[in-house]
């Protein structure tokens, strides 16, 4: 070869190499990259036909590309391909040999004369082979499979490159199903503390969505109330400093829901230089935590005023009695002894409210099953609670021949006593209670009606709380530790019924309880 022949020859290969550089700084896909080299590795050797094979996760080989080659080529080098294992078998003569024939009878090109090389990693790892073949009688040369060997270096590092953009896919993919899924809140933050991205479940806690949090400050995006701890979600707030974790709490106000108490960290990510990438905040519904810190402090408010009071008074007129200075006629005894009566069955339901609770969060709630008329226990109830009252009037509204069913008919009055009782107590002014039921369904539902204050809408999904209380002016006023309709839901569950409400502020509240009737 004359060296201006060997110049451009030269030159060629230097230019397909450029190119082939090009490729691969641009990202295209795999086969793309690997058809691209085949291309010019064929160009440069005069080879007519080649394939690039990779292996698979079982270590034999697919084509993964191919040039010049129909598709029947690929199926008939699939079974031969499978069978084979790169480190072993495909680069001794035999085995080319073997291509060759394979690959020339399935072309119909007298193809005489094969090269090939394996791809091979930084490591010495052997991650697949380039396969060249051409008609005539003229051989590779040493020449060629050097030349060769540039190409399928560039191929093993397109191969290198796709698996480590594949393990990056992965890594990106497992990171984003662990944020999407995650049960804590998650919003990941730029420089500016502007908002790159939130989860699902820091979208239901705020009420925003993705959409209209991005790029906004986090300040206008997470606005708390109550602060307390570190906050970088203010106005005016810079990021923070390298190694720094911000904590902190708030409350979540949206109307027409209930506050939602929330502790927040910040975890800043920044470069080897120092430079801050992203901030991440993470959002923990703390409601639960707060609330049972509150419950505590409510439970040992209530229970010690509500056992003291009844205690006080028992003891007043008990003292009272026993005083040898007077000289109590018969009417004041019996008034006395009424008002002992009283206080004595108050502390006495209350005790009893706590060891039903008490067993009810044990398991332990033993129920005796019999045939029962809900008609019956509601009018007899009616009639028993209505001296408690002047101002209200009440109705029986049941459906002819309701039928009975399978209870336990002293805790069926327990559930009654209480609803009427509520009624009573949260309908001040009077008016009509009104207790009812009919059959639907396979069974019984049952309702205890008033034309009281109401519930409001965000708090008719915690009544049924143990020892919550509707806030109102009433709950003052009122007797009571909030475990009336704790103790209704978990009886009727127990029966494998159903409880539910319907009320508005101001116009009254409605308590169903439904029962199966099999």
């Amino acid at each position: 070869m004359s060296l201006s022949l060997f110049s451009n020859y030269r030159q060629r290969q230097l230019e397909a190499l450029l190119e082939i550089s090009r490729a691969l700084t641009a990202r295209l896909d795999l086969p793309s990259l690997l058809r691209t080299i085949l291309g010019y590795a064929a160009e440069m050797i005069g080879a007519e036909v080649g394939y690039v094979a990779l292996l698979t996760p079982n270590g034999a080989l697919r084509v993964a590309s191919g040039y010049g080659l129909p598709s029947n080529v690929f199926h008939a080098l699939a079974p031969y391909l499978a069978q084979k294992r790169a480190e072993r078998d495909f680069w001794n003569e035999a085995e080319l040999r073997r291509q060759l024939k394979i690959v020339a009878e399935a072309t119909h090109i007298p193809l005489e004369q094969v090269v090939s090389l394996p791809l091979v990693l930084e490591d010495e790892e052997i991650v697949g082979g380039i396969f060249l073949f051409r008609s005539g009688s003229i051989a590779f040369t040493a020449g060629d499979r050097s030349l060769l060997r540039d190409f399928a270096d560039q191929a093993a590092i397109a191969v290198r490159n796709a698996r480590q953009m594949e393990q990056l896919r992965e890594e990106k993919a497992r990171v984003e199903a662990v944020i999407a899924n995650s049960p804590n809140g998650v919003m990941i933050l730029d420089p500016d503390l502007r908002v790159v991205i939130i989860n699902r479940a820091f979208s239901e806690l705020v009420g925003v969505t993705e959409e209209d949090a991005k790029e906004k400050p986090c300040h206008e995006v997470l606005a708390l109330e109550n602060l307390s701890g570190d906050h970088l979600c203010q106005e005016g707030r810079r990021p923070p400093p390298p190694t720094s974790v911000w904590h902190g709490e708030g409350d979540i106000i949206r109307p027409g829901y209930k506050r939602t108490t929330v502790g927040i960290t910040y975890f800043p990510l920044f470069d080897r230089n120092g430079n801050l990438i992203n901030v991440i905040a993470t959002l923990t519904d703390i409601t639960r935590y707060r609330e049972a810190e509150e419950l505590k402090s409510t439970f040992i408010s209530v229970i010690s005023h509500e056992l003291k009071t009844p205690v006080s008074l028992i003891k007043g007129y008990a003292s009272t009695l026993a005083r040898e200075d007077a000289n109590w006629d018969h009417d004041m005894i019996r008034e006395i002894g009424q008002v002992i009566e009283e206080e004595s069955d108050r502390l006495n339901d209350l005790i009893n409210n706590l060891l039903d609770a008490s067993r009810i969060q044990a398991g332990a709630l033993k129920l005796d099953i019999e045939d029962v008329s809900l008609e019956h226990i509601a009018r007899t109830a009616l009639e028993r609670l209505r001296t408690q009252t002047d101002n209200h009037h009440f109705e029986l509204d049941f459906a002819e021949d309701l039928p009975t069913v399978q209870a336990d008919s002293r805790r069926l009055r327990q559930v009654i006593d209480n609803l009427i009782n509520n009624a009573i107590k949260y309908s001040p002014e009077g008016g009509v209670i009104r207790v009812g039921g009919w059959q639907e369904d396979g069974r019984v539902v049952t309702y205890v009606a008033d034309e009281g204050i109401g519930i409001p809408k965000d708090e008719q999904s915690s009544v049924f709380d143990r020892f919550f209380r509707v806030d109102s002016s009433l709950r003052r006023s009122t007797q009571g530790v909030g475990l009336g309709l704790f103790l209704v839901k978990a009886i009727i569950e127990a029966h494998n019924g159903e409880v539910w409400l319907s009320s508005e502020p101001g116009k009254g509240a409605t308590f169903f309880f439904a029962l199966p009737l099999t």
